[in-house]
C-alpha cells in the first residue's frame, strides 16, 4: 500500500486461495497488459484470455510472457474449450496448453451440450496435471438452472478435481446468477452458499453493483471474476471499504474511540453506523 490507514478489513495476500480477482483479457496487447500489471499486478490473481481471443490475438506468446514475468497465471476462455471440444480435439486442446506453458484451464459447457459425466470426466483427466477451474450456468438467459441442481453439478465438479468453480454470469452480467437486467438471483446464491463452502466458489461479477452485493455479503475476501483490468484497482477499494459502496462496512472502531474521534457528535453517532 502506498500509505498506512487504520482498520481496514485483512485481505489474503498472494498467491491467494481465498480473495481471488480475476481478470478478464478481451484482447489487450502486449503494450496494454504491460500497462495493467504494472499498476494492477498485486491485486490480480489470474487472467483469463476471454472466450476465442486468444486464437486471433497477435504475438500470443509475448503476451503470456508479459503476465507470467508479473507472476499472474493465465488461462484460456471456457468458448475456446468448447469449440475444441465440439470438434472432437480436446487432445490438441491440451497440447496447446502445452505448447503455451500454460497450467490454467476452465472446462465449461455454457454453449455446447456435454452430458454431466463427460464434464466430470474430463475435469478428473485434466485435473492430472493442470489446475481447473470448472464452470456452472448456462450462457442462455432463457436456460434456468433450479437452485437444487446448481449445487449437484458444483459439488460433483468439486469432488472431481476442480479447484474452483464458476458460477457463470457472462462479461455482462447477465445469465446465470443475474437476471438479464443485471439484478442478482439473490435466493440462488443463499442455497448455494447453504451448502457449498464460498471459498470454493468464483462468482463471475462485472458490474459494479454486483462486487459491491457480493462483498458485502461474503466480506473483502470473496473471489470474483470477469472483471475488467480497468477495474481490478476499483474493485480493490470495493474490497478494503475505500469507496463510498462499502465504506462503513469493513472497518471496527469502538464507542469510545468514535467519541475520542468525534467529541462534538451526539451520542448517537455510533448508533448511526451499521
Amino acid at each position: 500500500m502506498s500509505f498506512h490507514l487504520n482498520h481496514l478489513p485483512k485481505r489474503t495476500t498472494k498467491p491467494r486461495n481465498n480473495g481471488i480477482t480475476l481478470a478478464l483479457d478481451k484482447g489487450y496487447s502486449v503494450r496494454q497488459a504491460e500497462d495493467f500489471c504494472e499498476v494492477a499486478s498485486g491485486f490480480t490473481d489470474l487472467v483469463k484470455l476471454g472466450w476465442g481471443t486468444s486464437f486471433v490475438t497477435n504475438q500470443l506468446s509475448k503476451k503470456l510472457a508479459v503476465y507470467k514475468k508479473y507472476d499472474i497465471p493465465v488461462y484460456l476462455g471456457g468458448t475456446l474449450f468448447e469449440a475444441y471440444v465440439l470438434r472432437n480435439q480436446l487432445d490438441d486442446y491440451v497440447k496447446l496448453l502445452h505448447e503455451f506453458n500454460i497450467d490454467y484451464v476452465e472446462v465449461s459447457n455454457g454453449t455446447i451440450w456435454l452430458s454431466d459425466k463427460r464434464k466430470n470426466d474430463i475435469i478428473r483427466d485434466l485435473s492430472k496435471e493442470f489446475t481447473v477451474l470448472s464452470e456452472v450456468g448456462s450462457k442462455n438467459p432463457d436456460d434456468i438452472i433450479p437452485p437444487y441442481k446448481w449445487v449437484k453439478m458444483i459439488q460433483a465438479e468439486l469432488e472431481s478435481g476442480a479447484w474452483k468453480v464458476i458460477c457463470e454470469a457472462r462479461e455482462s452480467g447477465t445469465v446465470g446468477v443475474f437476471r438479464p437486467n443485471g439484478e442478482i438471483r439473490s435466493g440462488l446464491i443463499d442455497e448455494i452458499a447453504d451448502q457449498i463452502p464460498v471459498e470454493h466458489l468464483l462468482f463471475e461479477a462485472p458490474l459494479k453493483e454486483q462486487q459491491v452485493w457480493f462483498i458485502k455479503k461474503f466480506g473483502s475476501n470473496v473471489n470474483l471474476g470477469n472483471i475488467q483490468p480497468c477495474e481490478v484497482i476499483s474493485l480493490e477499494t470495493l474490497r478494503l471499504g475505500l469507496r463510498s459502496d462499502t465504506l462503513f462496512d469493513f472497518y471496527s472502531i469502538d464507542d469510545d474511540e468514535i467519541k475520542n474521534l468525534y467529541p462534538d457528535n451526539n451520542s448517537n453517532f455510533s448508533q448511526e453506523l451499521p
